[in-house]
This record gives C-alpha cells, structure tokens and sequence, in this order.
C-alpha cells in the first residue's frame, strides 16, 4: 500500500491494520445471508464453519471458536428487536436509513457489548476491526461512535430507557424487553390464556439455547447406545428421546451419521407416538404421514408401524423433501413407501387408512428458540395464506381414514388461528361423522396439558417446541 493511500495517521499513532478474525467474520456473513438470502441460520451455519475449520486449520479455529460463531449468530438474532430499539436511541436517522450490512455489525456488536461476558474494550475494538474489514474506515468510524454509546449502559439500562411501562403498553413493553414482535407476543398471550407470569416464562424460553435432542429409531438404534455419549441424558418425556445438553455435535454420533438415530424434538416425538398410542376400533394395518417431509414424524411412525405388522405410506408434497423422507426411512426394520403426492389431491382412495397425521405446514410460530429469525420473518397475514391448506389437509386426512380410525392434526405452532380454529371450522362440516377425543392420555407422564381434549405443547412447561395436537376419530 502506498504511503498515499493509506488512511490519515493521528499523531503518535502508527497506522494499524484491521484484523481479520475468523469468527466474527463467520458470523457477520452468517448474518447477511440470513438478511439478503432468507436463509435460516440453523442451515448456513454448517457449512460456514465447515470451510472455516479446513480455511483456518482446526489450530486457529477450533470448537470453542465454533461455539462462539454460533452464540454470535443465534444471540444476535434472538435479541434483534432488542438491539434494534438501543441502536435507535444511538444513531441520529431511523433504522430503515442505516445500511443492512452496517446494521448487522451494529448488532453483533450490541449482542457482544450486552448480551454476553465479552469485556467492553474487546467487543468495541472486534466489531470496530471487522467494520473495517467488511465496510471500510468511512463507516468504520459510525460503528465505533455508536458502540461506545451502547457500552454506557448495560442491558437492564437500556430496557429501562428504551421499552414502554407495562402498565401503560403490556404488550409493547413484553416485545421489547423479550425481543418478539408485538403481534406475536400478542398471540402467544391469547393461546396461553393470560397472566403475565406464563407469557414472560414462554418469551423467556423462546431466547434459550434449546439442548439438541435425538431420537433412537426402534429397531435400529437404541437410548442405551445413545447414552453412552458425552454429556447425554434421558429425554423428559419420550422413551426414545435422548438430550445432548451441552449442545453435543450431533454429527458427531455414529447411530446418526448412520441413519439409525436423528435429531428430532421430543415434542415432534411426542405428537407421532400420541398418534400410535390413540385406541382404534377395528384393524390395524395401513398408516399415512401426510406431510411427511423432512420425515423425522415418518421415521417414528414406521418403525412403530413395523412392530405391529402394518405398513406406513409417507407422501410429501415436494420431491425433494421426499427424498429426504426416504432417506430418513432407509433402514426401516418393516416394509413403507414414500411418495411425492400433494395431499390437497390424493392419489390414494377413501377411507384407505386405520392411522393418519397431518403434521400441516404453518408459520412456525412454535419453534422460535431454534429458528430465531422466524419471528421477524413472519407476517399476520402469512395466517391468511396458510388457513385454506390447513383446512384442506385436515379434511383429506378425514376423507383418507376409515371409519373407526384416527387422524392426528399437527402443527408447530401454537397459534389459536392454526390450531382450535382450523379443528373447529373442519369438524362443522362432518357433524357426527368425526370427533374431537382426549389426547391427554395418549401422552402419559407429560404434565401440564390443560384441560383437553387436544393437547398444546410449550417451550417454558415441557422443554419442547410448541407443538399442538388434536386427535380425531372418524364415526361414520
């Protein structure tokens, strides 16, 4: 670089070269990609860390690196609106005026500054360095000036300055201070029924690390094999469940690498082994996954299907998440098929199955700990379009089993609009030829379910994703 060239140097202070650190350096494109790409972070980051670890040499960038990446990416995410709010108190136009990529820096800094034990001079002087690398000393500078103003207060500081009074804004406040958008807060509230304790404990839970939790495949894998893993124990609720709870790498793991066991919620879990517990009248031979897709649900119900003798057709709409459907069966101890087949138009005949789940796509409203940029991504009106294929999924899972027979409706989310309203609105139509029966016991052990008879899963009671299940009988 010639001497021309260089930025101005302050007296007594030799020019110093920006460092290029590898870690935040991951995390602010992990950032980007989830801004300009509507990626989701839990699939960019794999791969980001992969080439950092074969870039760096697993010297430079080892797993303590990684796991700070990661709380990088994750925290700043979760706390977004958060951070949004303090970094409006500290910056002299409105948000939507600051650059995307500048904003990100901004965040990450706030996260390390606020969210984190990072010392103050560190989390300055880190985000300051990769501000130079990513966007120049121009807009370096804005970063530091903002950050310094940021490091005056610690978190509870700047909640008290920049979110509203409960008493005057309950839910204003409720989104700030948890970093949730006001309509979400607001529906949340309303599915847990009121009381600001149990919607604090559910936001609250919504910005933890949720532990990684695998599933042993019956027939395949076994909870024993998976315990003897570091840092493993029981799951909480489900025989199969194990819970890596240091957040174990579950690639890792030979049972997964081999197919035999996946990473799979316990309420995920939950919600397939509530389907196969229910009492059927009659034979029990045929089972269907709907919306089989990515197919952990599928893999369950065929292993189960396998020990009583019957068979599981998995059907998914889109042929690349069959294929990822079949990849989680391969192995199956039983016999099953997967096809791709929209279930709006089945290709099946009426009343062709004794077991049917209809795990409905939704807004994921009810798996916010482990996809955090889902909840600035959503919409209200994202609702709307989900309401007609919600409705249609659930009468062709009435149309699809026969008299006698179960369906479970499913979703990943606690949304009344994509829960109690699309069961009650479908159910109107059958009159007696179907109904509603008390799903609580089919998951025995699991406290907290509320008064019935369709079961709501949550975060801050059950450790879980906010999984709703309704179980519904066809009677004539």
């Amino acid at each position: 670089m010639s001497e021309q060239s260089r930025p101005p140097r302050k007296p007594g202070k030799p020019y110093r070269r920006p460092q290029k650190d590898p870690v935040r350096l991951l995390a602010f494109e992990a950032l980007r990609a989830v801004d300009e790409r509507d990626a989701y972070a839990n699939l960019v980051l794999p791969p980001l860390l992969r080439k950092a670890r074969e870039k760096e040499g697993p010297d430079a960038f080892d797993a303590r690196d990684a796991a700070l990446a990661t709380e990088l990416v994750y925290g700043t995410l979760r706390r977004q609106g958060t951070y949004d709010a303090v970094i409006a108190e500290c910056v002299d136009r409105p948000l939507r005026e600051v650059d995307p990529p500048v904003l990100d820096v901004l965040s990450l800094g706030a996260h390390q500054l606020l969210g984190t034990r990072i010392p103050t001079h560190a989390a300055v002087s880190a985000s300051v360095d990769l501000a130079r690398v990513v966007l120049g000393d121009g807009r370096a500078k804005f970063v530091n000036a903002v950050l310094r103003k940021i490091a005056q207060h610690d978190l509870d500081g700047w909640l008290e300055r920049v979110a509203p009074p409960y008493d005057e804004d309950p839910e204003d406040h409720l989104a700030v201070v948890h970093s949730h958008p006001r309509w979400v807060v607001s529906a949340l509230w309303d599915s847990l029924g009121g009381g600001r304790a149990g919607i604090e404990d559910l936001l609250e839970a919504d910005n933890e690390r949720p532990e990684v939790t695998l599933i042993a495949r019956p027939g395949r894998a076994t909870t024993e094999e998976l315990l003897r893993e570091d840092s493993a124990m029981p799951g909480r609720w489900s025989p199969y469940a194990v819970r890596l709870t240091e957040g174990g790498e579950p690639g890792a793991v030979d049972a997964v690498r081999e197919g035999r066991a996946g990473v799979q919620d316990e309420g995920s879990q939950l919600v397939a082994l509530a389907l196969a517990n229910a009492p059927l009248d009659g034979p029990d031979r045929a089972w269907l996954d709907g919306c089989a897709g990515p197919g952990g649900k599928a893999a369950l119900l065929a292993a189960l299907a396998a020990e009583r003798g019957a068979v599981l057709l998995a059907s998914e709409k889109q042929p690349h998440r069959a294929g990822l459907v079949a990849k989680a069966l391969d192995g199956n101890p039983g016999p099953y098929q997967v096809i791709a087949a929209d279930g709006t138009r089945p290709p099946w005949r009426p009343g062709s199955f004794d077991r049917v789940l209809m795990d409905v796509p939704c807004t994921g409203l009810g798996a916010l700990r482990r996809r955090p940029e889902a909840r600035w991504r959503r919409r209200p009106d994202d609702l709307d379009n989900f309401a007609p294929l919600q409705r249609a999924l659930l009468r062709t899972a009435l149309e699809s089993v026969r008299v006698g027979g179960v369906v479970g409706y499913a979703t990943c989310s606690p949304h009344l609009a994509e829960t109690r309203a699309v069961v009650s609105d479908v159910l109107k139509q059958y009159g007696d030829a179907a109904d509603l029966i008390d799903a609580r016991p089919m998951l025995e052990g699991v406290p907290a379910l509320g008064e019935g008879p369709d079961v709501q899963l949550w975060p801050h009671l059950h450790g879980t994703d906010a999984m709703y299940l309704a179980l519904i009988r066809r009677t004539a």
